[in-house]
């Protein structure tokens, strides 16, 4: 199997408001940078949305690093998606997911690929989450154009 690096990072600006996602793919030195935007969405959104793109771009089953500073897509890929699964796609108060749709999204999108989750720091000067940070924020910009 390849082994592929993604970083990914999103930014909202209000929650709900203009939203950005980015990831960067890294393949035996090579590099490709990715990055989206809503007009109208969350922050927890564009954290899932940035990992879900980042997956999606593979194309083939890999062994994959995926580095995230959100705990959100950590913990819920990791720890609450195998339970939510479990009880119908239903929160232990019986509720409803919240994101539910870019969840299962993300565990397809997931599922031919061997991945661990790696959480840093945002903020905290780690270069390829800087650059995600860098790409998500240009594209809340775009959004909030388009107002």
């Amino acid at each position: 199997m390849k082994h592929v690096e993604i970083y990914t990072d999103g930014a909202c600006s209000g929650n709900p408001g203009p939203g950005g996602w980015a990831a960067i793919l890294r393949h035996q030195g090579r590099e490709k940078e990715l990055a989206g935007g809503e007009r109208q969405t969350t922050n927890n959104r564009m954290e899932l949305t940035a990992a879900l793109e980042g997956l999606r771009a593979l194309k083939e089953p890999c062994e994959v690093a995926l580095t995230t500073d959100s705990q959100y897509l950590r913990l819920g890929i990791t720890e609450w998606v195998p339970q939510w699964q479990e009880r119908g796609w239903r929160r232990r108060d019986g509720k409803p997911v919240k994101n539910e749709d870019l969840w299962r999204d993300i565990a397809a999108a997931a599922e031919p690929h061997r991945i661990e989750w790696l959480w840093v720091a945002g903020h905290a000067g780690h270069v390829e989450n800087e650059r995600c940070d860098q790409l998500a924020r240009e594209w809340v910009e775009r959004m909030k154009m388009r107002e």
